[in-house]
Formats: C-alpha cells, sequence, structure tokens
C-alpha cells in the first residue's frame, strides 16, 4: 500500500490478535481489551485504518483497500478480529490470509449484494450518517447513540472525536464504492473459509439484523444486554469470549 497503518499495542507475549475498529472509530474502541488481562496474556496490535486515527489518509476509500491494508498488517498465525466496517474489511482480506489462524467478527452482517444492505441492516436514520461526507456534532452524536444499546451507561461523548476527526472522504468513498459494487461477496467468503469463524452480536444492537445473521445458518453468540460497541461496553464479556475462541485453536 506504500505505507504504515498506526497501531495500539498490549502487553502480552501470547499469540497475536489483531484488532480492527468500525466505521469512522479507531484503536481507541479497543483499549479496555488492550488493559485488561486479555491484553496482558496476548500481543494484541489494535490498528487504524486508512483515514482513521492516527494513520494516514488515503485516496481512493473502499472495502478493498481496507483489506489491502489489513493483509500487509496480519502476521502469521494471528486472530483477525473485526468489529462493525473492520469486520468487513477482515472478511474482504481472508483470502489474503491463509496464514491467520481464526477470524472473529460482530457487528458485520455478511453482506452479498449491495442489495443485501436493507436485509442486514436495521432501518435505523443513524445508520447513513457512516455514509456522509462530512457530518456535524449532532450527527456524530446521533451516530454515537445508535452503537450503543438503549440505556447504555456508556456516554455517547467517547465516539464523538474519533466520528470528527475521521477523513470525511473515507466515508463517502466507501459509499461510493459500495453502490459501484466495489466489494466482494461477503456470503461466499464466509462459506469458503477454511479457518474457524466465531461471530458475535450485541443483543441490544441497533444498527444489525439478529433475524439476516441467523438467516446465514451460521451459529451466532449473542451477548445480551450490549449493543453494537461490544468493545467500548462490554470489553470484558467480549475478551472472555475471544480467550475462549483462543483456547479451541
Amino acid at each position: 500500500m506504500g505505507f504504515e497503518l498506526a497501531y495500539r499495542s498490549s502487553a502480552g507475549t501470547g499469540r497475536t490478535v489483531v484488532l480492527v475498529h468500525g466505521n469512522s472509530s479507531s484503536s481507541a474502541v479497543w483499549q479496555g481489551v488492550l488493559d485488561g488481562p486479555f491484553g496482558s496474556r496476548f500481543r494484541c496490535l489494535a490498528v487504524d485504518l486508512p483515514g482513521h486515527g492516527a494513520s494516514p489518509r488515503v485516496a481512493g476509500y473502499s472495502l478493498p483497500v481496507y483489506a489491502s491494508a489489513l493483509a500487509d498488517f496480519v502476521p502469521k498465525d494471528a486472530v483477525v478480529v473485526g468489529w462493525s466496517l473492520g469486520g468487513h474489511a477482515v472478511l474482504h482480506a481472508a483470502r489474503s490470509l491463509d496464514h491467520a489462524a481464526g477470524f472473529v467478527i460482530f457487528g458485520t452482517p455478511p453482506i452479498a449484494t449491495a442489495a443485501s444492505l436493507a436485509e442486514a441492516f436495521l432501518p435505523n436514520p443513524a445508520f447513513n450518517v457512516g455514509f456522509q461526507g462530512e457530518v456535524s456534532t449532532d450527527d456524530a452524536i446521533a451516530y454515537a447513540n445508535a452503537m450503543l444499546a438503549p440505556g447504555s451507561a456508556v456516554s455517547p461523548d467517547v465516539f464523538v472525536p474519533d466520528i470528527l476527526a475521521t477523513d470525511p472522504a473515507a466515508r463517502s468513498g466507501l459509499a461510493a464504492s459500495v453502490g459501484e459494487g466495489r466489494f466482494v461477496n461477503e456470503v461466499e467468503v464466509v462459506a469458503s473459509l477454511t479457518k474457524p469463524l466465531l461471530v458475535l452480536h450485541g443483543g441490544e444492537d441497533q444498527l444489525v439484523s439478529l433475524d439476516y445473521l441467523r438467516s446465514l445458518g451460521r451459529p451466532v453468540d449473542v451477548l445480551d444486554g450490549v449493543g453494537h460497541a461490544i468493545p467500548v461496553e462490554a470489553p470484558d464479556l467480549l475478551a472472555q469470549r475471544l480467550a475462549d475462541f483462543l483456547a479451541t485453536l
């Protein structure tokens, strides 16, 4: 790709776990996992996607661009964990990640076609903020609220700085690339995976349809009382699920 991705790391020395954030977010969402027992045990690398966090801005944002950046970043035998947009980037990169040990996605309904978006995502108006360029503070707050379970103890304010700092072209470019069909059939990718895949879902997710996820015929581990932003709302619960998954590899 010609540039290096920024990332945060944990103190652990065990198997490498690459953590990939969502749309208009950054590696900051994983801090609770990095600082906890999981991060002390495993070598966690929380990456910033291009145009997000401390990573450089690029031209032509799209899922294939994110996937290419990840393929260059992920080391051998790593477990690759993707949240929301990060999960879609992981699925797009999966065929270039034969050297990975396994995959975890959540907030990421695998999409076959652009028409699948209407089935995979719930009709939440805030969803559209993730596909528009410039956003206002009010837009950012609405988007952040949609990431949380209704009545969550987490303040939406924790997401707002990252949303506003994200390159606006990352959102508009993603929208354009999806509209132009520049993405792979993620349902086929999932079906063809030769490495283990864990699918998680926040039971109070306001953006992703659980019915759609279950219609794909794969087991879905539902975390009750948690919204879309599992790494921020329930980092300890997420860490336990990840540790259990790694124990099976």
